[in-house]
């Protein structure tokens, strides 16, 4: 089992590159907004609880997302790994995200595969994007910049975390989209073949 997480900011492409990833591997993915709008929608428990906080304008506990993924997790436990876009995001969730993974599944997050995109590729990506996205944050200049800053300040304890125990590889995320593919592919193959010699 393959289990990865995925970094890229805003723009950087990593919607395209998880599905690149799924396809090639056979992955699952998890992404933490789309099982927040399932559970929403469908009024589960977690649902409700995730749209009190989020109705009152406050931050759902680390604990409720994490009781989401359990759930989903257990749907699947045969699948032959999973990608994680979303989460974690701090020190503490990529502790919880370990242990779950441990315990439904008895395996362990593999890697984490971050995009790397310089600043203003990303900015000019981003406004291009909102020119028939029709997505108002995508439009601003202003507002694209402080989500790129806002996704490296979230982000950067877990990737530090990711670095001491020897599981996070940048990517560079800027030119031909099967050539970033094949970076990528190339990592996780990289964990493929080590299996095998271990056997």
């Amino acid at each position: 089992m393959i289990n990865i997480v995925l970094f890229g900011p805003p723009g950087s492409g990593k919607g395209t590159q998880a599905q690149n990833l799924i396809e090639k591997f056979d992955l699952k993915q998890i992404s933490t907004g789309d099982l927040f709008r399932y559970n929403i929608k469908n009024g589960t428990t977690l649902g409700q609880l995730a749209k009190s906080y989020i109705d009152k304008g406050d931050l759902v506990p680390d604990q409720v997302t994490i009781d989401m993924l359990t759930d989903e997790l257990k749907k699947t436990p045969e699948a032959a790994g999973f990608i994680f876009d979303g989460f974690p995001r701090t020190a503490t969730q990529t502790t919880a995200l370990e242990k779950i993974v441990n315990e439904v599944l008895q395996s362990k997050i593999n890697l984490c595969l971050a995009l790397v995109v310089e600043d203003e590729i990303l900015v000019e990506r981003l406004l291009k994007r909102g020119e028939t996205s029709g997505r108002t944050d995508d439009s601003n200049k202003e507002i694209i910049s402080n989500r790129i800053r806002e996704y490296y300040a979230k982000t950067a304890e877990v990737a530090e975390l990711y670095k001491q125990q020897g599981k996070y590889v940048e990517i560079n995320g800027v030119g031909a989209i099967d050539e970033i593919s094949a970076k990528l592919f190339a990592e996780v193959e990289k964990l493929s073949n080590a299996a095998t010699l271990r056997t």
